[in-house]
């Protein structure tokens, strides 16, 4: 049976696992996955512009390589399992969380090289154009900064 002209063809996204290099290499180490393309830094701002997969991002991002279990994240974030299921698989399409089985469990963890070479990406060509000490980066804090009031 043919498809219709019109029906949209699906394209198998591959997954992160918990063997890929880029996963297993720590935030701001060299592999040969550490850099990162337009259209994957497409694909993982998309995956982060809903508020909940932000939110789930952020959770896993806190817990750092030991990960969190689907249990834990629907109890800290009070999500429904069904829907943290559909964020999860959204965030690890786009290559941000890597999912590991251990025994009868999943663990969720976060892609933080990926998320590296998202930041990397978004800020290699930082002020080219003009004078580079007037568009320095201001270092990251522990502490969130206070927001805007002007």
């Amino acid at each position: 049976m043919a498809s219709r002209p019109d029906t949209p063809v699906r394209r198998s996204i591959p997954v992160a696992t918990a063997t890929t290099p880029r996963d297993t290499c720590a935030p701001g180490c060299s592999d040969a996955f550490a850099g990162i393309d337009e259209a994957a830094a497409v694909a993982s701002l998309a995956a982060l512009a809903q508020p909940m997969r932000l939110r789930v991002f952020r959770a896993l991002v806190g817990a750092g390589p030991a990960g969190l279990t689907p249990g834990v994240l629907s109890a800290m974030l009070d999500v429904a399992p069904s829907t943290l299921s559909f964020h999860l698989k959204g965030l690890a399409h786009a290559g941000l969380v890597v999912q590991a089985r251990e025994g009868r469990y999943l663990r969720y963890r976060p892609a933080l090289a990926r998320m590296s070479a998202l930041l990397g990406y978004l800020t290699d060509h930082c002020c080219q154009a003009g004078d580079a000490q007037d568009c320095e980066l201001p270092p990251r804090t522990a502490a969130p900064a206070a927001p805007c009031t002007g």
